[in-house]
């Protein structure tokens, strides 16, 4: 299979055939969103070139996974910056490629809190942290979302599971209030001539909740059992930048006297203290997770109740699954002088019209989602925030599903890239995001680092995307023309339409959609709906809980499912490595 590279990519657009597709985090109302029937001239013109172009050889079959698999490995091993930019823009046109991943717009988040509420703080990231809180009684009463799916800092993959644990478990970096990087379990540290290891001293006296010593062995122990495969940990391959000894281990050694960690990377990582500060890097206690008597077919078994040991700033002291998980201070955290909140009692709820009331009656002091048909009176409001997050909304779709069966690479790629085209972007950031939200035309968003000083999604001497004007793969917002371009990419993977620019019954496209609840969610899928209508498609929406959400679609139980990923550090190989043929946060199902 050829590489799909920005010139053939630039030149398949050119020919009318290139156009594109782990958080709770949703838009905001509703209704319908404008989709017109193309013309027949405007079909025509694009159907020949369409057809010739789905058909080629070197068409990316997303079955056939080993080349994006190998660059990404190239991607992790190269010193060279320019080089590396290079080759994270061949990956997102591959990606892009097959139409797998339907972008819809680039993420902000909003959440409210009560004006005598201050110090919680969030990043780019999506992650909340309550720890340092100040409020007028010693009890903090939040929301955040519905039941989580894990509370194993190795085996979490959502950003309501992230911000639980990073405000129960500590790592050997944080994030301060302004988004830095800063120490927390590391005194200090330093780093050779090339880079590649790291000597991490740590805070002396560290004990786990239960006062028992906490060392660099505990990392040694939690870094290895997130890489074993018997863990099955989703951010496994996060820790692909450390070498590997022949049996699989990290090269992570401690000192003698447990103080140090010495890190031995592959190839020196800019990034490095950013994966420091991400939970799946925290340490988890041994006796803790092997005390549970089926921890080795199920790893997360040790935390699934209240009680489990931890060393950040509370634990979770109560737990009433569906309901209520209370968080206590934990006296034996290294900052514990600066937790002024004593107890945190998180409301587990994805219903946002009841966790509003709720907060309107004073029984929450902050929430992470709103009613969509609140947004617009609250956007004055002192108490509503948005905020900046490094991320995407997207539509994710199974590469296996049954909808594909009979096609080939090529057409399955320019069918799903047909659907990006009948989307109307504009209507949903304005409509239902309602907070400013950018439509999207690439999965890496914007604003996010190219690596070695620059921006990553912008035109240069060294790469322009395949719609230069729009900076991107296709123009994001709603047309005719668009449309026109779609109905050739759907005629030339063997679809049958009318002189009206409507299906044909004898090749119908009938698919579900899978998504968690959320006003929000729902809101997106029923305007997706409309649009696909608009051409005659019949998608159905089916509403799960989160935690059936999460598993459904993960293990590839589904056609179409509203999906969003929020960057875990400034760099694209985040939003590319996901995407891997092994990773656990590969949804699309590539190479599988």
């Amino acid at each position: 299979m050829k590489k799909f590279t920005a010139i053939s990519l630039a030149l398949v657009l050119a020919l009318g055939s290139l156009t594109a597709c782990g958080s709770t985090q949703e838009p905001a109302d509703t209704s319908s969103s404008s989709a017109a029937a193309s013309t027949e001239s405007a079909a025509e013109s694009t159907e020949a070139a369409s057809t010739e172009a789905v058909s080629a050889e070197d068409a990316v079959d997303p079955a056939n996974w080993t080349e994006y698999d190998n660059l990404i490995s190239q991607i992790k091993t190269t010193t060279d910056y320019v080089e590396r930019e290079a080759l994270m823009h061949q990956a997102e046109d591959m990606i892009m490629e097959t139409g797998a991943i339907l972008p819809l717009y680039y993420y902000n988040d909003i959440y409210m809190q009560k004006s005598d509420v201050t110090n919680i703080y969030s990043n780019l990231y999506g992650f909340k942290y309550f720890m340092f809180a100040e409020a007028p009684e010693t009890t903090l009463r939040i929301n955040l979302a519905s039941e989580p799916d894990t509370l194993d800092p190795a085996l979490n993959s959502s950003v309501d599971g992230a911000c639980m644990i990073v405000n129960s478990f500590s790592g050997l970096f944080t994030y301060d209030a302004d988004g830095n990087v800063q120490p927390d379990l590391a005194a200090d540290y330093t780093v050779s001539e090339d880079g590649l290891t790291y000597t991490v001293n740590l805070v002396p006296g560290l004990v786990w909740s239960d006062g028992s010593e906490l060392n660099a062995n505990d990392f040694v122990y939690s870094w290895n059992r997130a890489v074993n495969p018997q863990t099955a940990a989703d951010y496994s391959y996060m820790f692909d930048v450390i070498a590997a000894n022949e049996d699989g281990t990290l090269k992570v050694t401690a000192s003698e006297d447990g103080q140090s960690l010495t890190i031995e990377l592959d190839s020196p990582c800019a990034y490095f203290l950013d994966l420091l500060a991400f939970p799946a890097y925290y340490p988890v206690k041994q006796s803790e997770v092997e005390a549970a008597a089926d921890w080795e077919t199920n790893p997360g078994a040790w935390c699934q109740e209240a009680g489990f040991v931890t060393n950040g700033a509370y634990t979770i002291s109560s737990w009433t699954h569906d309901q209520t998980i209370i968080m206590t201070k934990n006296p034996n955290y290294h900052r514990a002088d600066e937790v002024k909140v004593e107890t945190i009692e998180v409301m587990l709820s994805a219903d946002d019209t009841a966790i509003y009331a709720a907060y309107n009656a004073d029984n929450l002091d902050f929430i992470d989602t709103v009613p969509n048909d609140e947004i617009q009176s609250l956007l004055d409001n002192p108490e509503f925030y948005i905020v900046d997050n490094l991320g995407t909304y997207y539509v994710s779709f199974n590469v296996n599903s049954d909808l594909f069966a009979d096609k080939t690479p090529a057409q399955a790629n320019a069918m799903r890239r047909a659907f990006a085209l009948l989307v109307d972007r504009d209507y949903i950031a304005e409509n239902i995001g309602q907070t400013g939200q950018e439509p999207a035309n690439t999965f890496i968003p914007t604003g996010m680092s190219d690596g070695h000083g620059g921006i990553f999604k912008e035109n240069d001497d060294a790469y322009t995307y395949p719609d230069a004007e729009d900076v991107g793969y296709f123009n994001p917002s709603y047309s005719e023309e668009n449309v026109a371009e779609a109905i050739a990419l759907l005629e030339s993977a063997g679809y049958v339409f009318d002189d009206n620019g409507m299906l044909s019954a004898e090749t119908p496209i009938t698919f579900e959609y899978l998504t968690n609840d959320g006003t929000g969610h729902v809101a997106v899928a029923e305007a997706l709906q409309q649009d696909f209508a608009a051409i005659g498609i019949d998608m159905t929406i089916q509403t799960v809980d989160w935690n059936v959400f999460l598993d459904e679609r993960k293990a590839g139980n589904y056609d179409i499912a509203r999906n969003g990923w929020l960057a875990d550090f400034n760099d694209p190989i985040n939003m590319l490595e996901m995407w891997t043929t092994d990773s656990g946060n590969n949804d699309c199902q590539f190479g599988r």
